[in-house]
């Protein structure tokens, strides 16, 4: 079996930090992912490390693919950037809306993904190939689930070559937004993004803030180990492969999986899936 396998990274923000991703990344690149993406701060605030982490994975012969947000940015900005990215070599970018960082009120010249997608390609042409975010239990600040649909749908018209999705842990979730994209005509490949699960604190905090839903049965369970780790790693293994399993059984393109800079639940549930 070959399944595409595409993993994310935050950048580091301290020099243990970086070496510390350095070698998790190393472990990660024996699974031999298509690319490593890696995410850029609100309005940008992290752009310089995030351009130093593209360099090094590059610098490593990797494909790089970064975040890069539109929120509170000028179209000359965007234009730098992208000269910037081409002249590095990088071929793939993973284009998104961002978020404002607070306090900060002008929303910028590009204030959409798709509008994003669309200067992109004015700007280069076919040099990127871009990757656009998919909500398949729905954008937190969508007015409604039809809402949603359509913007993603816009974002794949402005020139979008592929979509990774936020965490889910419905695969039904998954299969049902994908039947409805295909409703409206969009035919690129929807890849499912995956959140392995090491602490379920962390998970419960990080889910409410980016409204992906953690099913009732799994919470009650996670719940019930209280602070005994080792059950809820060895449960989070179990419930995040089976989900892996189901959704390549149901034609799922490939798997994107959001490491938190850390190696080893990714390369575990890999080695489930392939071994």
């Amino acid at each position: 079996m070959h399944t595409e396998l595409s993993i994310e990274f935050f950048p580091p923000q301290t020099p243990e930090g970086a070496a510390k991703l350095k070698a998790e990344r190393a472990r990660l690149a024996e699974l031999q992912p298509t690319f490593f993406s890696v995410t850029y701060g609100a309005g940008g605030s992290t752009q310089a490390r995030t351009f130093e982490t593209v360099r090094e994975i590059a610098a490593e012969g990797h494909q790089a693919a970064p975040h890069l947000s539109c929120i509170g940015s000028t179209k000359a900005g965007i234009r730098d950037i992208l000269a910037y990215f081409k002249a590095e070599g990088i071929k793939r970018i993973v284009a998104l809306r961002g978020d404002l960082p607070s306090g900060m009120a002008d929303p910028g010249e590009l204030r959409y993904a798709n509008e994003l997608v669309e200067f992109i390609r004015a700007e280069t042409g076919d040099w990127f190939h871009i990757e656009v975010a998919a909500y398949p239990e729905w954008h937190p600040q969508a007015r409604s689930p039809r809402d949603d649909l359509q913007n993603f749908a816009r974002k794949v018209k402005a020139g979008a070559d592929s979509a990774i999705t936020q965490y889910f842990y419905n695969a039904d979730a998954y299969f049902h937004f994908v039947d409805e994209a295909r409703a409206l005509g969009v035919e690129i490949p929807i890849v499912p993004g995956i959140m392995p699960i090491g602490s379920f604190s962390k998970l419960a905090r990080f889910s409410d803030a980016c409204g992906a839903d953690i099913p009732r049965w799994m919470r009650k369970k996670f719940e019930s180990y209280g602070d005994d780790l080792d059950s809820i790693r060895a449960f989070g293994l179990d419930v995040v492969t089976e989900l892996c399993q189901r959704l390549l059984a149901g034609g799922a393109p490939g798997l994107h999986f959001y490491s938190m800079n850390q190696a080893a639940l990714t390369c575990e549930i890999w080695k489930r899936l392939t071994g």
